[in-house]
Order: structure tokens, then sequence, then C-alpha cells
């Protein structure tokens, strides 16, 4: 996934970022939720890791490949020798060195491929948890904003209740008990206030680490979120990239062990050539041969083959290879029971969350319908008479209290729906469908 980002759309981000980062800290602006993740995605210090991890691979793939590709390399030798030579009088020499034939090279080439597969698949889990974490942390920061709004009506509500309560008590028709409980429905109004206050700065204090923007400077724009897809445990999983990585980095190191095995077992041929220009001016090096068979140009070139008969060292590092690659298996089947035991979790919680969402708006909805009951029984008078048995008229206190009670179940709605998010992304993203997110976001 090392192109998954949208090219088309990284000069409109580049340009944002530079707006909200020139912008003043406390000035925000409504930005989108795919441009957020795009940002958090090229921002991620994971994901940075995750490319390095895909280079260093692709260079590993290279190296591979390269050593049937002859090397080439020049130096010199020059120093002065007194008595018999004991090195040649070398001006300058060349050589050029390759493998010829290696079984294990070419094992070293499929588990090489196989390591960059893996590297691939783990830049595309890295940007699929930016991705995720991006979402919650702006679906979050709205729902809080959302919150934080009625929360402040509540608080407003509940003065208003202070006050009428305070002229009912001097008036002597309600108790004193009365007021000290609209008080305390007051303070515990403005608790939970600055509770959603603090929450709402963390969530922005998250979201500017994730994008690398200033703090406060990103207002949720609720109409960018798009639905989440639904999808259930009954569906086939696409397989996680964290844990198709697991595998595929487990096969790299089987295949790399069975190269170190054949090491040992198997020749190998391997090709060379070497030209010299040597001079007799600092040495005696022509006095000890026959005249005239001194010449400055010389050029060897040949096969070397080397076939192994013992080499415990070679074969203690198999068996290590062999243990190493044993253990990245263990390692992958357990993440993917791991994730198994994880959807079915999720799937049982998201069956209680939905149910739980779907209480809390009809709750809010009861809500609702009385707030609107006690309007018009405050407006039109509730019809039963001032006689004997009848239903007392409602006061301006009913009135507060059925606000106070609507804004709380519209909090619970959205607490609720919220959670139930939540759930569903984390659904998506152990069930291998984090691109039918990302594709609902970019087409949002």
């Amino acid at each position: 996934m090392t192109n998954e980002f949208n090219s088309r759309k990284a000069p409109a981000l580049i340009l944002l970022a530079a707006a909200l980062a020139a912008a003043p800290a406390l000035v925000s602006a409504q930005v989108s939720l795919g441009t957020v993740v795009d940002m958090a995605q090229r921002n991620s210090s994971t994901v940075k890791l995750a490319q390095a991890d895909v280079q260093k691979a692709t260079a590993a793939l290279a190296q591979t490949h390269d050593a049937y590709i002859p090397n080439f390399g020049i130096g010199s030798t020059i120093g002065y020798s007194h008595g018999f030579p004991t090195g040649q009088p070398s001006v300058g020499n060349a050589s050029m060195q390759s493998l010829v034939l290696s079984y294990s090279q070419r094992q070293y080439v499929k588990a090489a491929n196989a390591g960059l597969a893996a590297a691939n698949l783990g830049l595309k889990d890295a940007c699929e948890q930016v991705a995720l974490d991006a979402s919650n942390a702006y679906i979050e920061l709205d729902t809080v904003n959302r919150e934080l709004e009625a929360a402040q009506q509540q608080e407003a509500f509940a003065n208003r209740l202070s006050t009428i309560e305070q002229e009912r008590s001097e008036a002597g028709v309600d108790p004193l008990s009365d007021l000290l409980q609209a008080q305390l429905t007051a303070a515990q109004l403005k608790l939970k206030r600055l509770h959603l206050e603090t929450r709402a700065g963390v969530l922005a204090k998250q979201l500017a680490a994730l994008t690398g923007m200033p703090t406060g400077s990103i207002t949720p724009d609720d109409a960018s979120i798009p639905e989440i897809p639904s999808v259930t445990a009954e569906e086939k999983p696409r397989g996680l990239p964290a844990i198709d990585s697991a595998f595929a980095l487990a096969h790299s190191k089987q295949i790399q062990a069975k190269g170190d095995d054949l090491l040992w077992r198997r020749p190998q041929i391997g090709f060379g050539a070497t030209y010299n220009y040597d001079s007799n001016e600092l040495n005696d090096y022509a006095k000890f041969y026959a005249p005239g068979t001194f010449t400055p140009n010389n050029v060897s070139f040949g096969l070397q083959i080397n076939v192994p008969f013992f080499d415990f060292a070679l074969r203690a590092k198999a068996r290590q290879s062999a243990a190493d690659a044993l253990r990245a298996k263990v390692e992958a089947e357990q993440a993917q029971r791991q994730n198994d035991v994880h959807i079915a979790e999720l799937t049982g919680s998201l069956r209680e969350l939905d149910t739980l969402a779907e209480i809390a708006r009809l709750k809010q909805q009861i809500a609702d319908e009385q707030l609107h009951s006690v309007m018009a029984q405050l407006e039109l008078g509730n019809g039963s008479g001032s006689g004997p048995g009848s239903v007392p008229q409602l006061t301006p206190k009913a009135e507060q209290l059925a606000r106070i009670d609507e804004r709380q179940k519209f909090q619970d709605s959205l607490d609720a729906a919220l959670e139930l998010s939540k759930a569903r992304l984390g659904l998506l993203r152990a069930l291998g469908h984090m691109e039918d997110w990302l594709h609902e976001l970019h087409a949002k």
C-alpha cells in the first residue's frame, strides 16, 4: 500500500495544511473527515516507519538479485620492497566478481520477495490503523461538541429552575429542600459541562497530533461523516493486513531457513576476473625471473567452485534460522486466533450497543413528547378544572425540569450512537473491511 494515498488530493491537502498552520491556533475551520484521515496518514510516524520498512525490504530484494551482477572495483598497491618481493608491484588493478550458481541464493531471492510483500502489508495495516484512530477521534469530537451545546442549554435551564425555586421558597410555596435540590442539579450539570469541555480539548489535541495541525484548528463537519458500512461476523473476513503481514513474514523466514540449510548441502560457483598493471620501478622484481619474462599487463579470470563437506557453523546457522521461522509462524497463528476472539467480542458488543442505541433513541423521543405536552398544558391549561380531585395546573418549574430531562436524553442518545459507531468501525477493522470505510470517506 505504498501508493495508497490519493495523489489527486495532494495539492489541496498541502494548501489546506499550509493555511491551517499559518492561521492562529484559536481560529478553527470545518474540515471534512476524509481530509482529516488523509492528513493523518501523511503525518503519521507509524506510516513513515512502515514506508521505511518497505524501502528496506525493496533494497534487500535488490541486493539478493545483484549477487548475480558482476561487481567492479579498481585500486592500487604501490610500495617499496627490498630483497625477494613479497607481493606484486602493482601500480593499478581492477577486479570483478559475481555469483554464477547458488541453490541458496534462489531461496534468498524468494525470501526477499516474501519480505517485501510483508512490508507492504505492514504499511497497509499502518494506514488503516491511522484511519481508524483519526475517524474515532473525529466522530467523538463531533459528538462531544453536540453534547456540549446541549449541556450548556441544560445548565441554563437548571439556573432558571434555581431562580424559580428561590422565588417559590421565599414565597413559602415550596420547601427549602426543593431549592437545594435545584441548586444541586445546577452544580451537577456545570460539572458535566466542564467534563465535556475537557474531553473536547483532549480530542482536539489528539486530532492535532494525528494531523500535524495546530490544536483547535479543526472543527468537525457532521455532514462529512458517512454512514458506517454494515458488516457482521457471519461475513467471510477479507484478511487483516497485520495478520497477512505476519504470515508473509513467517513464510519469508521459512524460505530463508531453507536457503541456509542448502548453503552447507549444495555447491556454489562464482566467477572472478582480475587485471594488474605492474611496474618494476620501486622493486627488483624482474631480476628474480628470466630476462624478458616480466610484463606490466597481467590478467586472470576463472570460476571458483566451493563444495562444502564439514561446516558446523553453517549447519548451526541453518538450525537457528529454522527456529526463527517456526517462532514467526506460531506468532502469526496466535495473532489470527486473537483476532478471531476479538471479532466474537465485537459482535456480541455490537448487538448490545445496537439495542442500547435504540432504547436511548426511544427515551429521547419520549422525553421530547413529554416536553411538548408540558408546554401545551402551560399554554392552554390541563383542562381538568379546579374542583376536588382535579390535576393541579403545571408551573414553570415543570417546564424547566422537562427541558433538562429532554436534553439529558438527547445526550444519552448521542453517547449510545457514538459507542455503536466505534464498535462498527472496530468490527470493520477486525474483518479486514477498512477499505470500504476509506472508499466511503473519499466518495463523501
